[in-house]
């Protein structure tokens, strides 16, 4: 599958789906712990996730021009500059002790995530061979659950292992003046770690400003932007539509299933007798179970796209993800949590699975096109909310529905795609 592929520069931008991994994992047991450190429901704490994949969402299209105008490591360079700038924006957050300054910083980080993945999965598919695009996405994508791992290892033991042990019941019977001072050293410790990270991106910043990365042209350059045409075409490609609504209900049921495990745990653990900061503990803890079975199914699924096609093998695990969702809903407990871990193991293909099939013959508008697919990445932002309501309205098992209504639609694409689409 790397046939005709520059390994260097494949290496390099393969780097940078780990970073994004780290971003989205250290943040998803952050919803939990803003709830805590705030004391507010889960609807407001979702709001992370609203400003973490909103960024995604609104800054998609105008990714795609400037990558479209410009070229792939112009895109890559201003992602990594924003995502840096989002991280050391923690630094006033913590120092402002204010909820709604480190949505502001989420929301930087992920425009810059936003002309990061809108330039790093094209630019992947166009380095080599069409044949093997799909596959060569995957076997990027591979290494997204890296970060993904590292990011939920970090949130769990060097953010929610560290910060106060008194639950959401004992601050909330705290003095102000008592509340605030708890509320202020927890934030310092969330803040850290995202400070190290933007350092981090400064040093990627620099290598990919000095190496000289290949550009792949625009076969005919005489119809420059051409915004309308191009999104004629795609608006006429079925393919391509139903990819674009498909990844935004895949999306959003990853980012609810990996939000939630720590509210669904919390709640069977406490009932097992745990004071509510070691239920929190461990069921972070078990979110990194469930990021390693991902990211090993995904180098089993990469290689079984060998024998199968992406679509049907695409409809086998969303199927799969909604039979073991049932006991999540209807029976609870431990079976439950374990049921969870596996819906990951079944989610490891999807993303770039829906993304190489919806781009695929779609040619010099795969840049925008590209665009279209990493602004669905906003149904992370809108899914998760409804979820939260029902945590808060009804109760953490029911609100499970929300990822298994996902995975139906994402089923149904499966379909399309390997009968229709074919």
């Amino acid at each position: 599958m790397l046939k005709k592929t520059p390994i260097i520069p494949f290496i390099l931008t393969t780097s940078l789906f780990a970073l994004w991994g780290f971003a989205n994992d250290i943040t998803n047991p952050l919803v939990k712990a803003f709830g805590t450190i705030f004391n507010q429901s889960q609807t407001i704490s979702t709001f992370v996730q609203v400003a973490f994949y909103g960024g995604y969402c609104l800054m998609a299209i105008p990714a795609a021009i400037f990558i479209k105008k410009y070229s792939y490591k112009k895109g890559l360079l201003i992602g990594l500059a924003l995502y840096g700038l989002g991280c050391l924006a923690f630094i006033p957050a913590a120092q402002l002790g204010v909820f709604q300054v480190f949505l502001v910083a989420y929301f930087i980080m992920t425009c810059g995530l936003s002309f990061l993945e809108t330039s790093a999965n094209p630019y992947i598919l166009a380095m080599g061979e069409e044949e093997t695009s799909t596959q060569r996405l995957n076997l990027a994508q591979a290494f997204n659950p890296i970060g993904s791992i590292t990011g939920a290892y970090i949130a769990t033991n060097f953010i929610l292992g560290k910060m106060n042990k008194m639950g959401t019941q004992e601050r909330g019977e705290l003095s102000a003046t008592d509340f605030d001072a708890v509320k202020m050293a927890d934030l310092e410790i969330v803040k850290g770690p995202y400070v190290i990270i933007g350092l981090v991106l400064i040093i990627m910043f620099v290598l990919f400003l000095i190496y000289k990365m290949p550009e792949y042209k625009e076969a005919d350059t005489s119809k420059g932007l051409d915004i309308k045409g191009t999104f004629q075409r795609l608006m006429k490609n079925g393919r391509y539509k139903e990819g674009v609504i498909a990844q935004a209900f895949y999306v959003g049921a990853q980012i609810a299933m990996w939000t939630f495990i720590v509210q669904y745990g919390t709640e069977v653990y406490m009932n097992l007798g745990m004071i509510e900061a070691e239920a929190v503990e461990k069921s972070s803890g078990i979110q990194i179970y469930a990021l390693v079975l991902f990211a090993a199914s995904r180098f089993v699924f990469t290689f079984l796209m060998k024998f199968m096609k992406p679509g049907f093998l695409l409809m086998v695990l969303a199927t799969l993800a909604i039979v073991l969702l049932l006991p999540v809903i209807f029976v609870g407990g431990e079976i439950g949590m374990y049921c969870i871990v596996g819906v990951s193991g079944c989610m490891s293909l999807m993303f770039p699975t829906i993304y190489g099939i919806a781009l695929k013959g779609v040619g010099d508008d795969a840049k925008l096109g590209a665009a279209g697919l990493v602004a669905a990445i906003g149904g992370g932002a809108l899914l998760p909310l409804v979820q939260a309501s029902i945590i808060d309205n009804a109760s953490v098992n029911l609100s499970f529905i929300v990822p298994l209504v996902c995975f139906i639609v994402v089923v149904f694409y499966g379909r399309r795609a390997y009968t229709t689409h074919a």
